[in-house]
């Protein structure tokens, strides 16, 4: 399953980011690289009205961004995308919350998620990855953690 986003409607259902500011892009960017690694997914994020120069694809791991050129739109790349898909279309999740996208990816037998409802889910991810860490590491016990302070102990190198 390949997830086919609306840039910028997303961000726009996400609280903590901001469609004014100026790294938003990337900040999504980097947030689906973490839903793509946990839930081992393709990611394709399209976004529209990008800065003269930095139009085009640009891969970030498992997400593949499309900056679309001014005077098309995210939607129009996203339909497009659709239809070169063909019959394959079916196993597409289209995320957006804009009605004439959920039609076309409708027409095109795509899957559809709203975007509040993938923000939920990117949440989920986020904070999934948050919680990882040494103290979750079933090969590390107290003892292990009492020696290594013991040996960074400012003490021990001037034994």
């Amino acid at each position: 399953m390949t997830y086919l986003i609306d840039g910028h409607n997303l961000i726009g259902k996400i609280p903590w980011l901001d469609l004014s500011a100026m790294d938003d892009e990337i900040e999504l960017i980097q947030a689906l690289q973490v839903f793509a690694r946990k839930r081992r997914k393709q990611i394709e994020v399209y976004f529209d009205r990008a800065s003269p120069g930095f139009s085009g694809k640009k891969t970030y791991g498992n997400v593949v961004a499309f900056f679309v050129t001014r005077g098309h739109s995210a939607d129009d790349a996203i339909l497009a995308r659709l239809r070169s898909l063909g019959k394959s279309a079916a196993n597409s999740i289209v995320v957006s919350s804009d009605r004439t996208v959920q039609v076309n990816a409708r027409e095109n037998r795509a899957k559809i998620v709203s975007s509040e409802v993938f923000a939920g889910e990117l949440k989920k991810a986020i904070q999934a990855r948050d919680g990882e860490g040494l103290s979750n590491d079933p090969a590390m016990d107290g003892k292990d953690v009492d020696f290594w302070l013991d040996l960074f102990d400012g003490n021990s190198f001037n034994k």
